[in-house]
């Protein structure tokens, strides 16, 4: 037994000086364990919803332009005779509108009708036919508004025995048709906010905005001016003319208490009336 004692304290040695030689040949680069990660919840902005308003405006602007239908009436024995007489005296009228400053491009034929006249005064009798009317009606347009009264008087003067209608307009409406769209925008975004608000949400950025077609044109409104006191000309009024345009808008809103951060794309907001679900967890991939 004692010869086995220097053998076995060799091997000792041998054993404790191979160990620092081990530590220093293990790869340096060797990557560390994987922490334990688990699951981790991962952090988004606040859901955002959508809220669709329509906002109305209106605006106001005086007329620049009338637009009268006149004409004459005549009748004759003969259809030959009622023709001709209602063309001389329409022509005196139409050389009345010329030389009252009425381009021609204002002057336009609307109306020419020849017809008999029939006599149904004797009952049980058939009608009688008496003779012939013709009538010959045009369109003007009257640029002059403030001079209107003094044409009719004299057209009439003239030969025109048929006033049918008048409407004002004016020629350019783009101006207060588009103070009536910002009025309409303008309005469209107080109620989004007023409704998001009463919702206890935010209202985010516009998403969408249109413009619905109305029709009709522009309205008349009441008069504007009167007509000047001891004038012998026939009085009228211009009045006023309304028009009015109706919006259609689209906001992202989100929760009041939502923290701030910028706004969503188009593609993640979510339909009217509904909240964006939170996204699930999302486990972190193990090496």
């Amino acid at each position: 037994m004692p010869r086995f004692r220097p053998l076995l304290a060799a091997t000792t040695l041998i054993v404790l000086g191979a160990g620092p030689l081990l530590a220093q040949t293990a790869p340096a680069d060797a990557p560390p364990p994987p922490a334990q990660m688990g699951h981790h919840m991962m952090k988004h902005a606040a859901p955002f919803a959508k809220l669709t308003v329509t906002g109305t405006g209106h605006a106001t602007i005086q007329p620049d332009m009338a637009t009268i239908t006149l004409g004459v009436s005549t009748r004759a024995a003969t259809a030959a005779e009622a023709m001709t007489q209602n063309a001389e005296q329409q022509a005196k009228v139409i050389e009345t509108l010329k030389a009252e400053g009425i381009e021609a491009r204002d002057i336009q034929t609307s109306g020419l009708n020849l017809s008999p006249v029939m006599d149904y005064s004797d009952q049980g009798q058939p009608p009688k036919l008496t003779g012939y009317g013709a009538q010959n009606s045009v369109t003007v347009r009257v640029r002059d508004i403030a001079g209107l009264g003094a044409v009719l008087d004299k057209l009439v003067a003239s030969g025109a025995n048929e006033i049918s209608g008048i409407a004002f307009s004016r020629e350019d409406m783009a101006e207060a048709e588009d103070q009536a769209r910002s009025e309409a925008v303008a309005e469209a975004r107080r109620r989004a906010e007023v409704m998001a608000e009463a919702a206890g949400m935010r209202l985010g950025r516009l998403i969408s905005l249109s413009e619905a077609p109305t029709g009709g044109g522009p309205r008349p409104m009441m008069a504007m001016r009167a007509q000047a006191a001891g004038s012998a000309d026939t009085p009228t009024e211009a009045g006023e003319l309304a028009v009015s345009a109706d919006v259609t808008a689209v906001f992202a809103m989100r929760p009041a208490d939502a923290p701030q951060g910028g706004e969503p794309p188009e593609g993640e907001i979510t339909p009217e009336g509904e909240i964006a679900p939170e996204e699930p967890p999302v486990e972190a991939p193990a090496n």
